[in-house]
C-alpha cells in the first residue's frame, strides 16, 4: 500500500481531534452559566442533546454527498460549518438571555455539530479506503484523536477563557479550526484504485438493504445499550470521583483510558474476530461497572478509580468496533452511509443514559449505586445479543 497513507492518517487523526472539540460542552457550560444566570442547567444540557443530533444527521449527509462529492469539498463544508457555527456563539449578546440561548443552540448545537458530523464521516471513510489491511487500527487512532480532542483542546480552550472570555475563545477556535481543517482537505485523498484492488472495494450492501439484516438492529441495540451505560459514567466522572474520596482531576481517567480504548480495541479488531472483541469490549464494560459498585459498597477509592478506567476503555473501544463492522460485514462500497446510520445509535444512547442516571441519582438518595447497578445490567444484556448477533451472522452469511 502507498506510504502516503501513514500520512493521510496522521492528518485524519488531527482533523478529527480539533473536531472532538464538540464533545467538550461541558468545560463551556458553567462559564456560560456564570454570564447567563438566568440560563437552567436542563437548558444547558438541551445544547449537547442537539449536538448530537445535529452530528448524527451531519454524518449521514455527508455519506450520502460522498456518492457525488470529493472528500475535499465536503471536508471544506465542514470547516465553513464549525468556522460560522463558533463565530456566532462567540458573537452572542450577553444583555439578551432569551435570543441568545436559541441562538446558542443554532450555532453550536445545529451549525458547528453538523460540521463535526461531516468531517466525522468523511475523514473515517476516506481514511480506511487505504487500509483495508488494518481496518480497525485506523479507525481506532482516528478516533482515539477524537476522543481526545476535548481533553486536550478543550483544556487549553479553559485555561484561555480566563484570560479571553468565553465569547472570545469562540472567536479563536472558530478561526483555528477553520484552518486546520480547511488545510486538511487539500491533504486528505481517495486512493486511485487498481483494477483488482477496485473489485474488492466495489462490493457491499446498500443501507436498504443492510436494514433488511437482523445483525443490524441487533447491534445497533447492542451499540446503544453499552454507549448508554457509558454515558451514566462519563458525563459524571468528576462528581462520581469526589463523591468517593478522588480529586476530582481523576475523573479525566475517563478520557485517557476513551482514547487509549479507541486505538487498543481497533488493534485487537484486526488480530480477533468481531465476536472476541465485542465479547471483550463488554466483559471491560461489566467490569467497570462492577469495580464502581464495589467501590461504592466498601467505599474503596480505589475500585473507583479502577471503574473509571475500565469504563472509559469500554465506551472508546464501541465505536471503533461499530466502524470496523460496518466496513468488514456490510462491505466498503456503501461504508459512508452505512456508517452514519449505525452512529444514530448515540441520539436514543444519549436519551436514555444521563437522564436515568440522573433520576437513579436523586431518588437514591445522592447515591450512585443504582446507576452502577444499571450499567452492570445493561452489560450482561449486550453480552447475550453479541451472542445472538453471532447466530445471525451465520445465519446470514449465504446472503452476504
Amino acid at each position: 500500500m502507498n506510504k502516503k497513507r501513514w500520512l493521510y492518517l496522521g492528518t485524519g487523526t488531527i482533523l478529527l481531534m480539533f473536531c472532538g472539540l464538540i464533545y467538550g460542552w461541558s468545560l463551556f457550560r458553567d462559564p456560560f452559566g456564570e454570564v447567563y444566570s438566568d440560563w437552567s442547567i436542563s437548558q444547558l444540557s438541551m445544547t449537547f442533546t442537539i449536538s448530537m443530533i445535529s452530528f448524527c444527521f451531519g454524518g449521514f449527509i455527508a455519506g450520502k454527498m460522498a456518492a457525488k462529492r470529493s472528500s475535499k469539498q465536503i471536508i471544506l463544508l465542514s470547516a465553513v460549518l464549525l468556522f460560522s457555527g463558533f463565530l456566532g456563539v462567540s458573537n452572542l449578546n450577553p444583555n439578551n438571555s432569551e435570543l441568545s440561548i436559541i441562538l446558542l443552540y443554532v450555532f453550536y448545537g445545529i451549525i458547528a455539530s453538523a460540521g463535526v458530523g461531516f468531517s466525522y464521516n468523511c475523514v473515517i471513510s476516506t481514511v480506511n479506503k487505504w487500509f483495508s489491511d488494518k481496518p480497525g487500527l485506523a479507525s481506532g487512532v482516528m478516533m482515539m484523536g477524537f476522543g481526545l480532542g476535548s481533553m486536550i483542546l478543550g483544556g487549553i480552550a479553559t485555561l484561555l477563557i480566563d484570560i479571553t472570555g468565553i465569547f472570545n475563545i469562540f472567536k479563536i477556535l472558530g478561526i483555528a479550526t477553520f484552518i486546520v481543517i480547511a488545510s486538511g482537505a487539500f491533504i486528505i485523498k481517495s486512493p486511485s484504485l487498481k483494477v483488482d484492488e477496485l473489485n474488492s472495494q466495489s462490493y457491499g450492501l446498500t443501507p436498504a438493504q443492510m436494514i433488511k439484516m437482523s445483525s443490524f438492529w441487533i447491534y445497533g441495540l447492542c451499540a446503544v445499550l453499552v454507549c448508554a451505560a457509558s454515558l451514566m459514567v462519563v458525563n459524571s466522572a468528576a462528581p462520581i470521583a469526589s463523591a468517593y474520596g478522588a480529586p476530582a482531576i481523576f475523573g479525566m481517567l475517563v478520557s485517557v483510558s476513551n482514547g487509549l480504548g479507541r486505538i487498543t480495541m481497533g488493534w485487537l479488531y484486526d488480530r480477533l474476530d468481531r465476536h472476541k472483541t465485542l465479547v471483550l469490549d463488554i466483559l471491560l464494560l461489566i467490569t467497570g461497572g462492577s469495580s464502581l459498585l464495589i467501590g461504592a459498597l466498601i467505599s474503596s477509592v480505589y475500585f473507583i478509580i479502577a471503574g473509571l478506567l475500565f469504563m472509559g476503555i469500554a465506551y472508546g473501544g464501541s465505536p471503533t468496533i461499530a466502524a470496523a463492522f460496518i466496513r468488514n460485514y456490510y462491505g466498503p462500497k456503501h461504508f459512508a452511509v452505512n456508517f452514519s446510520m449505525i452512529n444514530f445509535s448515540l441520539i436514543p444512547a444519549a436519551l436514555l443514559g444521563p437522564p436515568l442516571s440522573t433520576f437513579l441519582f436523586e431518588t437514591g438518595g445522592g447515591s450512585y449505586q443504582g446507576s452502577f447497578i444499571a450499567i452492570v445490567l445493561c452489560g450482561f444484556i449486550s453480552l447475550g445479543l453479541v451472542f445472538m448477533l453471532n447466530n445471525a451472522c451465520k445465519n446470514e452469511s449465504n446472503r452476504l
